[in-house]
Parts: C-alpha cells; sequence; structure tokens
C-alpha cells in the first residue's frame, strides 16, 4: 500500500491511548506520524524529571499534566489532529464510555491491576474492539524474547510477557521505546486490516 493511500485509509481512524507514559507517549506519537488523525487520551499524571529517560516529552513541559504535554507534541506533527483528552484516572465503568467509536485502544498503563482492569472491561463490554497491551519491557537487551501474541478475540500482547518494572529492572528508552512502537505498529497493522475488508 502506498504512502498516499495509507493517509487517506486511517483518515477516520480513533486511537484510544490509555496511560500516556513510555508506552501510551511513544506509540501515540508513532500513529500521528503514520497519519492517524483523532486519539482518546486519558491520564491522570503531571509529567516528571524522572520521565524524561523513555516518554515522549521535554524539559519545558515538566509539571504540565501528560494529557496535555502529549496533546500539544501531537500537535507540533500535525495541526489537524483531533485530540479528546480526559485528565483522569480510568476506572472499569469507565472504559466503554470514554473509549466509545474507537476503532482500538493501547494500553499502557505501568500497574499490573490497572492492567488486569482494562483487560477485563474491555472483554466484557467491548470484544469487538482491539486492545493492545504491554507486557515485559524492563531492563536492557532480550530484544530475541520480545514478541507479539493474541491472548483471545480482542486482546494483544507486545513485549516479552515476564519481565516487571523493579529497582533492578527499570523501565528504559530502548526496551520501552521497541515495545511502543511494536504496539503502534500492529495498530496500524489493525487499522489497515479493517480498511482493506470494508
Amino acid at each position: 500500500m502506498k504512502w498516499e493511500e495509507i493517509k487517506v485509509h486511517l483518515l477516520n481512524k480513533k486511537v484510544g491511548v490509555a496511560g500516556c507514559g513510555g508506552l501510551g507517549s511513544n506509540a501515540a506519537v508513532a500513529l500521528a506520524r503514520v497519519g492517524v488523525r483523532k486519539f482518546v487520551l486519558v491520564d491522570f499524571d503531571i509529567i516528571e524529571p524522572s520521565n524524561l529517560n523513555r516518554q515522549y516529552y521535554f524539559r519545558r513541559q515538566l509539571g504540565m499534566k501528560k494529557v496535555d504535554g502529549l496533546s500539544y507534541n501531537l500537535l507540533e506533527i500535525d495541526a489537524a489532529i483531533e485530540i479528546t483528552a480526559h485528565d483522569m484516572k480510568l476506572e472499569y465503568g469507565d472504559i466503554s464510555t470514554v473509549f466509545a467509536g474507537c476503532d482500538l485502544v493501547i494500553e499502557a498503563f505501568d500497574k499490573a491491576e490497572a492492567k488486569q482492569m482494562i483487560a477485563e472491561a474491555m472483554i466484557e463490554n467491548m470484544p469487538s474492539t482491539p486492545l493492545i497491551m504491554g507486557i515485559g519491557m524492563a531492563g536492557i537487551g532480550g530484544f530475541q524474547l520480545i514478541k507479539q501474541e493474541k491472548w483471545s478475540d480482542n486482546i494483544y500482547i507486545c513485549g516479552d510477557s515476564v519481565s516487571e518494572i523493579s529497582e533492578s529492572l527499570p523501565p528504559l528508552a530502548p526496551r520501552v521505546g521497541i515495545v511502543s512502537n511494536m504496539q503502534a505498529n500492529l495498530a496500524l497493522e489493525l487499522l489497515l486490516s479493517e480498511s482493506k475488508s470494508t
């Protein structure tokens, strides 16, 4: 598919991003660069100095809400992007309302219980909407262990599925970037295959 065709196919696609940290900010930027024009961004956190080692933010944005900083950065890439930003902590009951109308959702939470919550909510309440999760991106090396899997009808996993973040296994830009771009690549594949089948 040619670049111009890709942009046309993506014009009306909407992507939800649950968490605008390392995975979410980098995946959203990658998708904006390939022509996704509609985003629903959700996060309740602010940009801190410790985020700059892996998240798509800049020193001048320290102290900003992540949804505001990421919105600004996406619009710097393409001023025509439409963004719905929610400064909130997602709960189970919010998922189907906040991400209504999205063609897919990228999960980018830090905590295992939040990941489980959104997976359960999507399976139960949005079974036809793909959820692309990031699980296992901590530490250094181990590139050969990072993979993409389909766990259920609408749940996809990117990562090594085992390396949990800890003091000795911190989240760092190279591995986080690999997994977030894998999420974006899978999102692109699903969005374009949907377009081809219609």
